[in-house]
């Protein structure tokens, strides 16, 4: 089945000429422009009718006005590039948490994409990293190549991989909300998510069924909404605070994520409060007896 990449690009921003041919311009623009109009979120896993992660419900997802996680978002982008002429590849990758004291290794939890064949400040064919589903993460692509770069407020770090033998680890900047990954060298087999994409989106251990998290990249920094608690990150620090009102709180998700909810009636959405306002009460609760 085909993309339908005027769609795609209107949904970008981007559909204000002739589309150009690969570049690294081009890759640039189309990596920035995603990750500021499609938002990382679980929204359909905490209203309990997760989405699948075949490449054409990926797609579709992001041309209805969604967004999704990694599997969603690189996904549907990982498709996007490749009908625009980008060679675009996937790979197993391992998200390491805040909360792990260790890199996990390539586990599958994470979708990867990269981009090969375009010049680099290394190379005139050269190989980058391109993700648009971690949240937080870069908002333009990274030479793969062991170095450490900088993007607005955000430091991140790029070299081998120590739980990934063969493979790449990035490391995130102490602002962001996970430590960092590791990919692996090799191409993603077929069918290689679906196993991880059930367990995220239906075990009561994952954390998307647990939480509420919608996170946004711009330029200057990052957006998130974790449960109740909003912040912005910029490059004066992390500035955030609790939301206790249900009106606050959805106008927060249409107003700074461009999500609307309209495809849920008013008794999803109180359900949705209501849940994401318990969870955040007793984690309070926690939080100050610990």
């Amino acid at each position: 089945m085909g993309i339908d990449i005027a769609a795609y690009l209107r949904r970008l921003g981007l559909d204000d000429g002739p589309v150009p041919p690969p570049s690294v311009d081009w890759l640039t623009r189309l990596h920035r422009a995603h990750v500021a109009r499609v938002p990382y979120e679980n929204l359909t896993i905490q209203l309990g009718r997760p989405h699948g992660i075949h490449r054409d419900a990926a797609v579709g997802r992001v041309l209805a006005g969604s967004g999704g996680y990694c599997f969603h978002l690189n996904g549907a982008f990982a498709r996007l590039l490749g009908a625009l002429g980008f060679d675009v590849r996937r790979h197993l990758a391992g998200v390491q948490p805040a909360t792990s004291p260790a890199p996990v290794g390539a586990t599958g939890n994470h979708l990867a994409l990269t981009v090969h064949g375009l010049p680099t400040p290394a190379e005139p064919a050269g190989v980058w990293l391109v993700d648009v589903g971690l949240g937080d993460g870069p908002a333009d692509p990274l030479p793969l190549r062991a170095g450490e770069y900088a993007q607005g407020p955000f430091r991140y770090a790029l070299g081998e991989s120590a739980a990934a033998p063969g493979g790449w680890r990035f490391g995130h900047d102490p602002l962001g909300s996970f430590i960092g990954f590791d990919m692996a060298g090799g191409l993603a087999p077929a069918g290689a998510f679906v196993d991880m994409h059930a367990y995220l989106s239906t075990s009561p251990d994952s954390p998307f069924v647990q939480k509420v998290i919608v996170q946004r990249r711009r330029a200057a920094g990052a957006d998130r909404l974790r449960g109740c608690v909003f912040e912005r990150v910029t490059a004066d620090g992390v500035r955030g605070h609790d939301v206790t009102d249900p009106g606050e709180w959805f106008a927060i998700l249409a107003e700074v994520f461009g999500l609307t909810l309209h495809d849920t009636d008013p008794d999803e959405r109180a359900a949705l409060w209501d849940r994401t306002w318990r969870a955040h009460t007793v984690w309070r609760a926690t939080e100050v007896t610990a």
